[in-house]
C-alpha cells in the first residue's frame, strides 16, 4: 500500500506482524486517495471478514478482534461476505478538503463491487480525545439539535447512511513499559493510576511498581448497509 504521513498517535501500535499479513493478502481492499502530482492524500485500508450481520455478534475487541477474524476467516475458507474499515485517514493539512468523505464512500463502493453486504467500522471518534473521563456510551450518545452526532466523524457516517450500533470497549489495547511510554507522550509517568495522554480517548493506567502502563481504547461500531436488507414474509 502506498504510505502517507501518519496521523496517529506514536503510541498506537497494533500488531504489526498481522497488520501486514491483512493488508498484504488483501491488498485489493486497501485504497488510496492521490493528488494531482500522484501524493497519497487520503487512505482507506479495510479487511474482508464473515459477517453473520448481527450486531451482537461484532466483537467487543473491535480493531484487534477485526484483524484476528480476517486471518481465522481467510484460512478457514468461509465466505468474506463483510468489509471492516480499519482506518480512513487524512494527510494533516488536508482535512477541510472532504478527502475523508470520498474516501469512505470509495470504500463503499469497492465493498458493493466486491459483492460484501455490509461495510462496519470500529469508529475512533475525532473529538473523543477532548472528553478522555466521559464513558464512550455516553459520548456516542451527544446530539446536536438536528439529532446528527455531535462528534465530527461519526457525523460523517451517519450523514453517509451509517447507522451507530453500539460501542466496542476494548477496541485496541497497547502496553508497554515506562520507558516506552515515555518515549510515546513525553510524560514522567512517576505516578501509579490513570493519566490523560495527549490523543486518547480513554486514560492510560500506570503502574510504577510493575513498570508498566496500558492503553484500553474504546470505539464505536458503525455499519454501512451495502445492499438491501432481506424482507421477511
Amino acid at each position: 500500500m502506498l504510505t502517507m504521513e501518519s496521523s496517529w498517535p506514536a503510541y498506537i501500535r497494533p500488531d504489526p506482524t498481522l497488520v501486514h499479513w491483512a493488508f498484504e493478502r488483501h491488498a485489493r481492499h486497501q485504497l488510496v486517495v492521490l493528488d494531482d502530482d500522484g501524493t497519497v492524500v487520503a487512505r482507506a485500508a479495510s479487511v474482508p471478514l464473515a459477517w453473520d450481520g448481527d450486531p451482537d455478534t461484532l466483537p467487543d475487541q473491535g480493531w484487534d478482534e477485526a484483524l484476528r477474524r480476517c486471518m481465522s476467516d481467510t484460512y478457514s475458507g468461509r465466505e468474506l461476505d463483510t468489509l471492516c474499515a480499519m482506518e480512513i485517514a487524512v494527510v494533516p493539512g488536508r482535512t477541510a478538503q472532504n478527502l475523508s468523505v470520498r474516501a469512505l464512500e470509495a470504500l463503499k463502493d469497492h465493498g458493493r463491487r466486491a459483492g460484501c453486504h455490509d461495510l462496519v467500522a470500529p469508529v475512533r471518534p475525532s473529538l473523543k480525545h477532548a472528553h478522555p473521563q466521559l464513558p464512550m456510551e455516553r459520548y456516542a450518545r451527544r446530539t446536536r439539535p438536528d439529532g446528527l452526532p455531535e462528534d465530527p466523524w461519526l457525523r460523517v457516517h451517519v450523514r453517509a447512511g451509517g447507522q451507530v450500533l453500539k460501542v466496542c470497549p476494548v477496541s485496541m489495547t497497547i502496553s508497554g513499559s515506562l520507558a516506552q511510554w515515555r518515549s510515546w507522550t513525553g510524560l514522567p509517568l512517576d505516578r501509579s493510576g490513570p493519566v490523560e495522554v495527549a490523543g486518547a480517548l480513554s486514560p492510560v493506567v500506570v503502574d510504577v511498581e510493575r513498570d508498566h502502563a496500558v492503553y484500553i481504547e474504546p470505539n464505536v461500531w458503525v455499519r454501512h448497509r451495502l445492499t438491501a436488507p432481506p424482507q421477511h414474509a
